[in-house]
Protein backbone atom coordinates (compact mmCIF):
# COMPACT_ATOMS: atom_id res chain seq x y z
CA UNK A 1 0.00 0.00 0.00
CA UNK A 2 2.55 2.33 0.91
CA UNK A 3 4.75 1.53 -2.62
CA UNK A 4 1.60 2.51 -4.31
CA UNK A 5 0.98 5.61 -2.33
CA UNK A 6 4.96 6.46 -3.13
CA UNK A 7 4.32 6.24 -7.10
CA UNK A 8 1.42 8.12 -7.01
CA UNK A 9 3.57 10.89 -5.89
CA UNK A 10 5.80 11.13 -8.77
CA UNK A 11 6.02 13.36 -11.26
CA UNK A 12 3.91 12.09 -13.92
CA UNK A 13 6.13 14.76 -16.27
CA UNK A 14 9.55 14.75 -15.57
CA UNK A 15 12.14 16.94 -17.67
CA UNK A 16 15.85 17.12 -17.07
CA UNK A 17 18.29 19.42 -18.54
CA UNK A 18 16.59 19.48 -22.17
CA UNK A 19 18.29 20.66 -24.95
CA UNK A 20 16.65 21.45 -28.52
CA UNK A 21 19.37 22.24 -31.31
CA UNK A 22 18.33 23.04 -34.97
CA UNK A 23 20.82 23.56 -37.71
CA UNK A 24 19.40 27.68 -39.75
CA UNK A 25 19.55 27.32 -43.50
CA UNK A 26 19.13 24.97 -45.78
CA UNK A 27 20.64 21.46 -44.77
CA UNK A 28 20.94 20.37 -48.47
CA UNK A 29 20.55 20.47 -51.78
CA UNK A 30 18.12 17.55 -52.42
CA UNK A 31 20.36 15.72 -54.75
CA UNK A 32 23.26 13.78 -54.33
CA UNK A 33 25.85 15.64 -56.97
CA UNK A 34 25.00 19.05 -55.67
CA UNK A 35 25.75 18.31 -52.17
CA UNK A 36 29.03 16.61 -53.07
CA UNK A 37 29.75 20.05 -55.42
CA UNK A 38 29.37 22.24 -52.43
CA UNK A 39 31.47 19.88 -50.37
CA UNK A 40 34.09 20.23 -52.63
CA UNK A 41 33.91 23.51 -53.02
CA UNK A 42 33.68 24.58 -49.17
CA UNK A 43 36.73 22.08 -49.20
CA UNK A 44 38.81 23.88 -51.90
CA UNK A 45 37.62 27.41 -50.18
CA UNK A 46 35.70 28.42 -53.27
CA UNK A 47 31.92 30.19 -53.08
CA UNK A 48 29.26 26.94 -53.43
CA UNK A 49 27.68 26.60 -56.96
CA UNK A 50 24.38 25.73 -55.58
CA UNK A 51 23.66 28.67 -53.27
CA UNK A 52 21.93 31.34 -55.52
CA UNK A 53 22.57 34.56 -56.15
CA UNK A 54 22.45 37.50 -53.47
CA UNK A 55 21.30 34.46 -50.81
CA UNK A 56 24.25 33.17 -47.81
CA UNK A 57 23.96 29.58 -47.20
CA UNK A 58 24.47 29.86 -43.20
CA UNK A 59 26.97 27.35 -42.48
CA UNK A 60 27.83 25.75 -39.22
CA UNK A 61 24.78 27.81 -37.37
CA UNK A 62 22.71 26.41 -35.06
CA UNK A 63 19.69 27.65 -32.65
CA UNK A 64 18.86 26.95 -29.04
CA UNK A 65 15.41 26.12 -29.46
CA UNK A 66 15.43 24.88 -25.92
CA UNK A 67 18.58 25.42 -23.61
CA UNK A 68 18.78 23.45 -20.01
CA UNK A 69 15.35 23.12 -19.25
CA UNK A 70 14.14 21.04 -16.23
CA UNK A 71 10.87 20.78 -15.08
CA UNK A 72 8.34 18.38 -12.54
CA UNK A 73 4.84 18.70 -13.28
CA UNK A 74 2.40 16.48 -10.89
CA UNK A 75 -0.81 13.75 -11.84
CA UNK A 76 -4.01 16.23 -11.94
CA UNK A 77 -2.34 19.53 -12.61
CA UNK A 78 -3.48 22.28 -15.64
CA UNK A 79 -0.34 23.88 -16.34
CA UNK A 80 0.05 26.84 -18.60
CA UNK A 81 2.95 27.57 -20.62
CA UNK A 82 3.45 31.69 -21.98
CA UNK A 83 6.03 33.79 -23.54
CA UNK A 84 7.04 35.15 -27.01
CA UNK A 85 7.12 33.45 -30.25
CA UNK A 86 10.31 32.04 -29.81
CA UNK A 87 10.66 31.32 -26.66
CA UNK A 88 10.38 26.92 -26.87
CA UNK A 89 6.87 26.20 -26.04
CA UNK A 90 6.30 24.43 -29.06
CA UNK A 91 9.07 22.53 -29.23
CA UNK A 92 9.19 21.26 -25.73
CA UNK A 93 5.62 20.43 -26.21
CA UNK A 94 6.76 18.43 -29.95
CA UNK A 95 9.61 17.23 -27.33
CA UNK A 96 7.24 15.20 -24.88
CA UNK A 97 5.08 14.40 -27.79
CA UNK A 98 8.09 12.44 -29.42
CA UNK A 99 7.11 14.33 -32.94
CA UNK A 100 10.72 14.95 -32.76
CA UNK A 101 13.52 14.33 -30.40
CA UNK A 102 15.63 15.94 -27.57
CA UNK A 103 20.03 16.86 -28.95
CA UNK A 104 20.33 16.22 -25.08
CA UNK A 105 18.41 15.91 -21.79
CA UNK A 106 15.71 13.13 -20.65
CA UNK A 107 11.81 12.87 -20.28
CA UNK A 108 10.10 10.81 -18.41
CA UNK A 109 6.42 10.05 -19.11
CA UNK A 110 4.11 8.58 -16.46
CA UNK A 111 1.24 8.22 -18.84
CA UNK A 112 -0.68 8.06 -22.15
CA UNK A 113 -0.42 11.68 -24.23
CA UNK A 114 -2.94 13.07 -26.51
CA UNK A 115 -1.83 15.97 -28.02
CA UNK A 116 -3.13 18.76 -30.23
CA UNK A 117 -0.30 20.70 -31.30
CA UNK A 118 -1.53 22.08 -35.15
CA UNK A 119 -4.82 21.39 -37.19
CA UNK A 120 -4.95 17.59 -38.23
CA UNK A 121 -2.11 16.16 -35.72
CA UNK A 122 -2.57 12.73 -35.62
CA UNK A 123 -5.25 12.51 -38.27
CA UNK A 124 -4.64 10.15 -41.69
CA UNK A 125 -6.69 12.14 -44.44
CA UNK A 126 -7.37 9.44 -46.44
CA UNK A 127 -9.36 7.73 -43.17
CA UNK A 128 -12.97 9.01 -42.34
CA UNK A 129 -13.61 10.86 -39.02
CA UNK A 130 -14.69 7.30 -37.54
CA UNK A 131 -11.51 5.79 -38.69
CA UNK A 132 -9.17 8.09 -37.22
CA UNK A 133 -11.16 7.81 -33.59
CA UNK A 134 -10.31 4.03 -33.42
CA UNK A 135 -6.61 4.70 -34.99
CA UNK A 136 -6.15 7.02 -32.40
CA UNK A 137 -7.84 5.39 -29.43
CA UNK A 138 -5.51 1.75 -30.82
CA UNK A 139 -2.37 4.45 -30.36
CA UNK A 140 -3.40 5.02 -26.56
CA UNK A 141 -4.25 1.21 -25.78
CA UNK A 142 -7.23 0.94 -26.47
CA UNK A 143 -9.69 -2.09 -27.40
CA UNK A 144 -12.64 -1.54 -30.03
CA UNK A 145 -14.97 -2.81 -27.59
CA UNK A 146 -13.35 0.88 -25.13
CA UNK A 147 -13.47 3.02 -27.75
CA UNK A 148 -16.97 1.64 -29.10
CA UNK A 149 -18.18 2.72 -25.45
CA UNK A 150 -16.81 6.40 -26.16
CA UNK A 151 -18.04 6.81 -30.02
CA UNK A 152 -21.11 8.43 -29.28
CA UNK A 153 -19.89 10.75 -27.41
CA UNK A 154 -17.12 12.04 -29.11
CA UNK A 155 -18.95 12.47 -32.23
CA UNK A 156 -21.92 14.25 -30.43
CA UNK A 157 -19.10 16.17 -28.63
CA UNK A 158 -17.49 17.16 -32.00
CA UNK A 159 -20.37 18.57 -33.48
CA UNK A 160 -19.43 17.17 -37.32
CA UNK A 161 -22.00 13.77 -37.02
CA UNK A 162 -23.12 14.48 -40.72
CA UNK A 163 -19.45 13.92 -41.91
CA UNK A 164 -18.16 11.47 -39.43
CA UNK A 165 -17.73 9.11 -42.51
CA UNK A 166 -16.56 11.26 -44.73
CA UNK A 167 -12.21 11.55 -45.24
CA UNK A 168 -11.01 13.73 -42.84
CA UNK A 169 -8.92 15.39 -45.88
CA UNK A 170 -12.18 17.12 -47.21
CA UNK A 171 -13.13 18.68 -44.11
CA UNK A 172 -12.46 22.32 -43.09
CA UNK A 173 -9.96 23.40 -40.41
CA UNK A 174 -12.33 24.08 -38.25
CA UNK A 175 -13.98 20.36 -38.39
CA UNK A 176 -10.76 18.96 -38.13
CA UNK A 177 -10.11 20.72 -34.58
CA UNK A 178 -13.54 20.18 -33.49
CA UNK A 179 -13.18 16.03 -33.83
CA UNK A 180 -9.44 16.05 -32.83
CA UNK A 181 -9.68 17.89 -29.83
CA UNK A 182 -13.04 15.75 -29.10
CA UNK A 183 -11.20 12.75 -29.39
CA UNK A 184 -8.30 14.18 -27.13
CA UNK A 185 -10.72 14.74 -24.49
CA UNK A 186 -12.72 11.56 -24.30
CA UNK A 187 -10.36 9.22 -24.75
CA UNK A 188 -8.44 7.65 -22.08
CA UNK A 189 -4.98 9.66 -21.77
CA UNK A 190 -3.86 10.45 -18.52
CA UNK A 191 -1.65 13.85 -19.96
CA UNK A 192 -3.33 16.62 -22.44
CA UNK A 193 -1.29 18.50 -24.62
CA UNK A 194 -2.66 21.46 -26.36
CA UNK A 195 -0.91 24.40 -28.45
CA UNK A 196 -3.05 27.25 -29.36
CA UNK A 197 -4.93 25.14 -31.68
CA UNK A 198 -8.69 26.08 -30.37
CA UNK A 199 -8.12 29.53 -31.71
CA UNK A 200 -9.44 27.81 -35.24
CA UNK A 201 -12.61 26.81 -33.87
CA UNK A 202 -15.63 28.98 -33.45
CA UNK A 203 -16.74 30.60 -30.15
CA UNK A 204 -19.07 28.47 -28.87
CA UNK A 205 -16.96 25.33 -29.59
CA UNK A 206 -14.07 27.02 -27.88
CA UNK A 207 -16.17 27.46 -24.93
CA UNK A 208 -17.07 24.54 -24.61
CA UNK A 209 -13.84 22.59 -24.97
CA UNK A 210 -12.38 24.93 -22.05
CA UNK A 211 -15.02 24.20 -19.70
CA UNK A 212 -14.25 20.38 -20.90
CA UNK A 213 -10.81 21.08 -19.55
CA UNK A 214 -11.44 22.30 -16.37
CA UNK A 215 -13.65 18.77 -16.27
CA UNK A 216 -10.87 16.94 -17.58
CA UNK A 217 -8.17 18.41 -15.06
CA UNK A 218 -10.25 19.30 -11.82
CA UNK A 219 -12.80 15.92 -11.91
CA UNK A 220 -11.24 13.37 -13.98
CA UNK A 221 -7.72 13.80 -12.48
CA UNK A 222 -5.61 14.37 -16.30
CA UNK A 223 -2.72 16.18 -16.41
CA UNK A 224 -2.91 19.41 -18.72
CA UNK A 225 -0.40 21.28 -20.69
CA UNK A 226 -1.62 24.12 -22.40
CA UNK A 227 0.30 26.58 -24.81
CA UNK A 228 -1.80 30.08 -25.30
CA UNK A 229 -1.29 33.51 -26.11
CA UNK A 230 -4.75 34.27 -24.61
CA UNK A 231 -4.69 34.77 -20.80
CA UNK A 232 -8.08 34.52 -20.12
CA UNK A 233 -8.16 30.84 -21.38
CA UNK A 234 -4.89 30.44 -19.06
CA UNK A 235 -6.94 32.31 -16.18
CA UNK A 236 -9.78 29.69 -16.62
CA UNK A 237 -8.00 26.33 -16.83
CA UNK A 238 -4.30 26.92 -15.37
CA UNK A 239 -3.52 26.46 -11.57
CA UNK A 240 0.60 27.11 -12.56
CA UNK A 241 1.43 28.65 -14.98
CA UNK A 242 5.39 28.61 -16.62
CA UNK A 243 6.87 31.54 -18.79
CA UNK A 244 9.46 30.87 -20.92
CA UNK A 245 12.11 33.10 -22.63
CA UNK A 246 14.98 31.97 -25.44
CA UNK A 247 14.50 28.00 -24.53
CA UNK A 248 14.92 28.82 -20.49
CA UNK A 249 12.19 28.65 -18.32
CA UNK A 250 12.21 32.47 -16.34
CA UNK A 251 9.13 31.74 -14.11
CA UNK A 252 7.20 28.53 -12.61
CA UNK A 253 4.19 29.57 -10.52
CA UNK A 254 1.34 31.69 -9.34
CA UNK A 255 -0.86 32.21 -12.61
CA UNK A 256 -1.28 35.79 -12.21
CA UNK A 257 2.58 36.79 -11.63
CA UNK A 258 3.24 34.30 -14.55
CA UNK A 259 0.89 36.90 -17.28
CA UNK A 260 2.36 39.87 -15.13
CA UNK A 261 6.04 38.50 -16.01
CA UNK A 262 4.71 37.57 -19.64
CA UNK A 263 3.23 41.29 -20.26
CA UNK A 264 6.96 42.80 -19.39
CA UNK A 265 8.30 40.54 -21.81
CA UNK A 266 6.28 41.32 -24.46
CA UNK A 267 5.57 45.14 -24.13
CA UNK A 268 8.46 47.46 -23.50
CA UNK A 269 7.48 51.11 -22.63
CA UNK A 270 8.78 54.28 -24.48
CA UNK A 271 8.27 58.14 -24.05
CA UNK A 272 8.35 58.53 -27.44
CA UNK A 273 8.42 56.59 -30.93
CA UNK A 274 8.35 57.25 -35.01
CA UNK A 275 5.80 54.42 -36.34
CA UNK A 276 6.49 52.79 -39.75
CA UNK A 277 3.87 54.06 -42.29
CA UNK A 278 2.46 50.72 -44.37
CA UNK A 279 3.25 50.88 -47.75
CA UNK A 280 0.00 49.58 -48.45
CA UNK A 281 -2.90 51.08 -46.37
CA UNK A 282 -6.83 48.98 -46.86
CA UNK A 283 -9.49 50.92 -48.45
CA UNK A 284 -11.43 51.40 -45.32
CA UNK A 285 -8.78 53.17 -43.51
CA UNK A 286 -8.90 56.77 -42.87
CA UNK A 287 -5.22 57.32 -41.30
CA UNK A 288 -2.44 56.50 -39.98
CA UNK A 289 -0.91 57.02 -37.37
CA UNK A 290 2.85 58.61 -37.48
CA UNK A 291 4.07 58.91 -33.98
CA UNK A 292 3.61 59.19 -30.31
CA UNK A 293 4.81 60.88 -27.25
CA UNK A 294 4.23 61.21 -23.72
CA UNK A 295 4.38 65.22 -22.79
CA UNK A 296 6.31 66.20 -19.79
CA UNK A 297 7.90 63.44 -18.79
CA UNK A 298 11.37 61.69 -18.79
CA UNK A 299 9.85 58.89 -16.95
CA UNK A 300 6.75 56.32 -17.01
CA UNK A 301 6.18 56.10 -13.76
CA UNK A 302 3.27 58.46 -12.60
CA UNK A 303 1.28 59.11 -9.05
CA UNK A 304 -1.77 58.40 -8.92
CA UNK A 305 -2.57 62.49 -8.42
CA UNK A 306 -0.59 63.10 -11.86
CA UNK A 307 -2.22 63.12 -15.58
CA UNK A 308 -1.07 61.51 -18.44
CA UNK A 309 -0.66 63.73 -21.63
CA UNK A 310 -0.17 61.83 -24.85
CA UNK A 311 0.07 63.15 -28.21
CA UNK A 312 -0.49 60.62 -31.27
CA UNK A 313 0.94 62.07 -34.95
CA UNK A 314 -1.84 61.16 -37.83
CA UNK A 315 -2.16 61.41 -41.25
CA UNK A 316 -5.57 61.73 -42.84
CA UNK A 317 -5.19 59.76 -46.43
CA UNK A 318 -9.19 60.07 -47.56
CA UNK A 319 -12.03 62.41 -46.58
CA UNK A 320 -14.17 61.10 -43.92
CA UNK A 321 -17.36 62.25 -41.75
CA UNK A 322 -18.33 61.61 -37.89
CA UNK A 323 -15.30 59.59 -36.84
CA UNK A 324 -14.51 59.23 -33.02
CA UNK A 325 -11.24 58.11 -31.18
CA UNK A 326 -11.99 55.41 -28.79
CA UNK A 327 -9.28 54.58 -26.09
CA UNK A 328 -9.27 51.59 -24.59
CA UNK A 329 -6.78 50.64 -21.11
CA UNK A 330 -5.65 47.46 -20.41
CA UNK A 331 -4.17 46.20 -16.83
CA UNK A 332 -1.25 44.59 -17.78
CA UNK A 333 -1.35 44.19 -21.65
CA UNK A 334 -4.35 41.72 -21.22
CA UNK A 335 -7.48 42.66 -19.46
CA UNK A 336 -9.75 45.76 -20.39
CA UNK A 337 -10.60 48.14 -17.16
CA UNK A 338 -12.28 50.40 -19.33
CA UNK A 339 -12.47 52.76 -22.22
CA UNK A 340 -13.66 56.09 -23.33
CA UNK A 341 -14.56 58.21 -27.24
CA UNK A 342 -13.84 61.62 -27.72
CA UNK A 343 -16.07 63.55 -29.56
CA UNK A 344 -17.72 63.23 -33.30
CA UNK A 345 -14.43 64.49 -35.98
CA UNK A 346 -14.68 65.84 -39.59
CA UNK A 347 -12.46 65.66 -42.17
CA UNK A 348 -13.28 67.28 -45.83
CA UNK A 349 -9.50 67.22 -47.08
CA UNK A 350 -6.93 64.46 -47.67
CA UNK A 351 -3.48 64.22 -47.31
CA UNK A 352 -4.29 66.06 -43.68
CA UNK A 353 -1.23 65.87 -41.10
CA UNK A 354 -1.60 66.93 -37.32
CA UNK A 355 -1.89 65.10 -33.94
CA UNK A 356 -4.01 63.95 -31.36
CA UNK A 357 -3.61 65.09 -27.67
CA UNK A 358 -4.94 62.92 -24.70
CA UNK A 359 -5.12 63.52 -21.43
CA UNK A 360 -5.89 60.93 -18.44
CA UNK A 361 -7.42 61.30 -15.19
CA UNK A 362 -4.80 58.42 -13.47
CA UNK A 363 -6.46 58.75 -9.60
CA UNK A 364 -9.25 56.06 -10.15
CA UNK A 365 -6.23 53.47 -11.10
CA UNK A 366 -4.72 50.96 -8.93
CA UNK A 367 -1.21 50.52 -8.40
CA UNK A 368 0.42 48.49 -11.22
CA UNK A 369 1.14 48.16 -15.31
CA UNK A 370 -1.38 49.96 -17.71
CA UNK A 371 -1.21 49.92 -21.83
CA UNK A 372 -3.11 51.96 -23.99
CA UNK A 373 -5.29 50.48 -27.41
CA UNK A 374 -5.62 53.36 -29.94
CA UNK A 375 -8.54 53.27 -32.69
CA UNK A 376 -11.03 55.30 -34.78
CA UNK A 377 -13.90 54.13 -35.43
CA UNK A 378 -17.16 55.05 -37.62
CA UNK A 379 -20.19 54.42 -35.45
CA UNK A 380 -22.80 55.14 -38.47
CA UNK A 381 -20.59 52.34 -40.63
CA UNK A 382 -20.31 50.29 -37.50
CA UNK A 383 -16.91 49.57 -38.19
CA UNK A 384 -13.29 50.14 -37.41
CA UNK A 385 -11.32 52.67 -39.45
CA UNK A 386 -7.61 52.43 -38.32
CA UNK A 387 -6.35 50.32 -35.59
CA UNK A 388 -2.39 49.65 -35.04
CA UNK A 389 -0.98 46.80 -33.38
CA UNK A 390 2.14 49.18 -32.34
CA UNK A 391 0.34 51.11 -30.08
CA UNK A 392 -0.02 48.56 -27.46
CA UNK A 393 4.11 49.69 -26.84
CA UNK A 394 2.70 53.08 -25.45
CA UNK A 395 2.57 51.71 -21.82
CA UNK A 396 2.80 53.10 -18.02
CA UNK A 397 3.21 52.52 -14.80
CA UNK A 398 1.17 53.69 -11.77
CA UNK A 399 2.69 54.12 -8.23
CA UNK A 400 1.08 53.13 -5.11
CA UNK A 401 -2.41 55.11 -5.21
CA UNK A 402 -3.51 55.39 -1.32
CA UNK A 403 -7.00 55.93 -2.49
CA UNK A 404 -7.11 52.72 -3.76
CA UNK A 405 -4.21 50.37 -2.17
CA UNK A 406 -7.08 47.61 -1.10
CA UNK A 407 -8.06 47.53 -4.52
CA UNK A 408 -7.81 43.94 -7.20
CA UNK A 409 -9.02 43.91 -10.41
CA UNK A 410 -10.96 41.61 -10.86
CA UNK A 411 -10.69 39.57 -13.83
CA UNK A 412 -13.68 37.50 -14.84
CA UNK A 413 -15.35 40.58 -15.64
CA UNK A 414 -15.01 43.66 -19.08
CA UNK A 415 -14.16 46.99 -17.69
CA UNK A 416 -14.96 48.93 -15.10
CA UNK A 417 -15.82 52.40 -16.65
CA UNK A 418 -13.33 54.16 -14.83
CA UNK A 419 -11.06 55.38 -17.27
CA UNK A 420 -10.92 58.99 -17.57
CA UNK A 421 -9.93 60.78 -20.22
CA UNK A 422 -9.99 64.46 -21.77
CA UNK A 423 -8.91 66.65 -23.72
CA UNK A 424 -8.65 64.47 -26.86
CA UNK A 425 -8.67 67.22 -29.48
CA UNK A 426 -6.95 67.14 -33.15
CA UNK A 427 -4.83 70.01 -34.60
CA UNK A 428 -3.77 70.27 -37.87
CA UNK A 429 -0.33 70.83 -39.08
CA UNK A 430 2.90 69.32 -37.47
Amino acid sequence: MEQNKTMEQKPIIEIKGLKKRYRLGVINNKTLKADWQSFWAKRMGKPDPNVKIGQERLQGQTLMALNGVDLKIMPGEAVGIIGINGAGKSTMLKLLSRVTAPTEGEIILRGKITSMLEVGTGFNPELTGRENIYMNGTILGMTRSEIDEKMDEIIEFSEVREFIDTPVKRYSSGMYVKLAFSVAAHLDSDIMIMDEVLAVGDVNFQKKCLSRMSIASTTEGRTILYVSHNMSTIRQICTRCIVMKEGKIIYDGDVEEAIRIYSEESFKFELRQELEIPETIPANQCGVLTSFEILDRDNLIFDANEKLKVRFGMKIIRPVENISCVVTLLYAGVNIVGSFMSKYMHFDEATNTGYFDMEMDLSNLAQGKYFCDLRLVEPSAGRFIMHEEKLKLFGFEVSENKKRNDFNWDFGKWGYNMLTVENINYHKGN
